[in-house]
Order: C-alpha cells, then structure tokens, then sequence
C-alpha cells in the first residue's frame, strides 16, 4: 500500500480509502467489520462515514454507519490510533437533520459530539462539510442555468464561511477534532476557506472529497488547481460513478441489492445512454489488459499524483477485493492512452 500526505495536515493515508455509506442499509455491522478488517490487512488506515450515512439516506438509519463504525472501534481499541477517521456534518435539505437547516455555527458543536458519541472516539481525525449551504452544481444539477450563482448574496455566504471556520477551529483546539475538510465544493468555494482561514489565522481546510470519475470529471482543472495551490488533498468519491463502471447496469439490469435497486433522493441521474456506452468501450480496454472495469476505472484516478487518495465501496467482499487489487497494478502507457481516447469521445457523458 502507498501512502499520501492529507494536505497540509502531515498526516499520512492510504492511497485507498474505504467509503462506509451502505454499512447499516446494504450491509450489516458484521459485513461492515469484515470490510474494514480486511482493509486494515491490506494497509488502508483510512476509513470515510458521514452523519447521515447509511445510504439511500432515510430517519430510519440517520447514524447508523457511524455506529457501526464505534462498535469496530470499541471492539479494536488498540488499532484506533493508527486509522484516520473522517466523517461529515449534513447540509441543508434533510428534514430530519437539524429541521432541514443550513448548517450553523450554533449547530457544529453538537454535531461533533453526537458524532463522537456514535463512533465511540475520543476525536475525529477529519470533520468535513458534506455540502454548501448555497446553491451548488453538485449530483445532479450540472447543466447550464441548474444553478442561479449570479443571484447570491456571497458577502453572507462569506460570513457564514467565517463563522464556520472560528467554530471548526474552536472544536481543533478543544481537541475534538484534529483537522476539517470539505465535500461537495466548489473552485470559489475552496478558495474562500482559504482566503478566510488565512487572513483571520485560522485552522486550515486540509481536504476536499468531491465525485470524480472516467464519467464525471467537471473538477478538471479548476477545483484541482484551487487544492494544489491551497495545498489540500484531493479525495474522489463514486470513482465508479455509482457502480455504473462496473458495467453490472448494462441493458437495464438492476442487480438485487445494488445501489440502482433502491429509491435514489437525486434519481438516477446516471442512467444515461451516453454512460453505457462509454461504460462498453472501458469494459473492452479492460478485457484487452487483463483488468475488470472497475479496476481499470480505479486505476485510472490513482494514476494522477493530485489525487490523494480514492473513495471506495463495496457492498460483498467480492467487490472490495476486486477493487483494492486495482490499485497493485498501475495502469500502462498504451491502456492510458485508449482509456484517455474513449474519454475524449465522451467527455461528459451526463450533466
């Protein structure tokens, strides 16, 4: 296993990160302990979950892949200090959660705590904001005119920002957490953190976790530019765009208890024609090269050195297996170049 500095934390973790969201709704806590046991044999230290988690998210199992998480913690004290622990604090539009109200300052404490309470840690490693407050282009709202940025009030959402940060800070020095990060963010967004952070010495947004994939890759180049220059690790999520990379969609297949079988907030907004045949054109690269498309696809994010390290997930020990073997074996200069030609002919295969 490779290793990555976490930004300008001077953490080190795993190229592979291991994404929890179906532990408590796809998979059980015993399913849930199998996985993260066999990442740790495998040198992940890093391990991704979320308040809201599981997934498809519901009030029914708000918190539970952060409990499942605490129960694996409790019952292994002795490896918690050697993994890094990240989780999310919900934005704004989930009813349960706080009302459905934008996140607050008054609100981050609390959040923190009912965290450490479910994970059963006396800190969080990395404390991320899941999404803005304010409009944003993110899932599925990429398209021209989906998002209204010239009708914002950004001099609130700069207050916001600020008090977000001396509240995050806060949290870092009470020892709490040890660094913050953000998901879902934007070029603007990323920089503003770190504008704010900077000119009232506060501590710094260490990550970004946005979706990054061979069929979503609107990040290039602008919010890769802002996190190399505000040094800040990269950490794609959905690096199989939902699985769909996987090629287990194809002609309409909905295999039981996968992701595209259970009710979706955003819809399935991935189903596209132009997907699938994309999707048809890696899985023939990937055959050729004596790779899965899962891994190809997965080989191909881990290729760049912005990229810090790749989310995964796995709903059998199958998948994961298959998944973590993608990042033994870089991708050669000819699979590259056939990857990249497909891509080039569908750059954007949804929006």
């Amino acid at each position: 296993m490779r290793y990555s500095k976490l930004g300008n934390s001077g953490i080190e973790v795993s190229r592979v990160c291991l994404g929890t969201m179906t532990f408590g709704k796809q998979n059980t806590q015993e399913e849930g302990f199998e996985q993260m046991d066999y990442a740790i044999d495998q040198g992940v230290n890093f391990f991704d979950t979320a308040e809201m988690y599981a997934v498809p998210p519901n009030a029914e199992t708000y918190g539970k892949t952060e409990e499942i998480i605490g129960h694996w913690v409790k019952a292994n004290p002795a490896k918690r200090a050697k993994t890094v622990i990240a989780t999310k604090m919900a934005g704004p539009g989930l009813p349960y959660i706080r009302n459905g109200a934008k996140m607050k300052a008054e609100y981050v404490e609390q959040a923190i705590d009912d965290s450490l309470k479910r994970l059963q840690t006396d800190y969080i490693d990395l404390y991320q904001l899941h999404w803005p407050n304010r409009p944003h282009n993110h899932f599925n709202k990429h398209w021209f005119g989906t998002v209204d940025f010239s009708g914002q009030d950004y001099e609130k959402e700069e207050a916001e920002i600020l008090e977000m940060l001396q509240t995050l800070d806060k949290c870092v020095k009470a020892g709490k957490i040890r660094f913050s990060g953000l998901s879902n963010e934007s070029a603007w967004g990323i920089a503003k953190y770190a504008e704010l952070s900077k000119k009232h010495n506060l501590g710094k947004m260490v990550s970004v976790q946005n979706e990054f994939s061979l069929v979503q890759s609107k990040d290039w180049p602008y919010v890769i530019e802002s996190c190399i220059m505000e040094d800040m690790a990269y950490l794609p999520w959905s690096p199989l765009g939902s699985g769909v990379l996987s090629g287990k969609y194809l002609e309409g297949k909905r295999p039981e208890g996968s992701r595209w079988s259970l009710n979706n907030r955003h819809g399935h907004f991935r189903d596209q024609e132009q997907v699938h045949l994309a999707t048809k054109a890696y899985m023939e690269i990937a055959e050729k090269y004596g790779m899965t498309s899962s891994q190809i696809s997965l080989a191909w994010c881990d290729q760049f050195d912005w990229v810090t390290s790749t989310i995964i997930g796995a709903t059998k020990m199958s998948q994961l297996k298959e998944n973590m073997a993608a990042f033994e074996k870089p991708l050669s200069g000819e699979a590259a170049k056939e990857v990249d030609a497909v891509k080039r002919k569908y750059p954007i295969p949804y929006a």
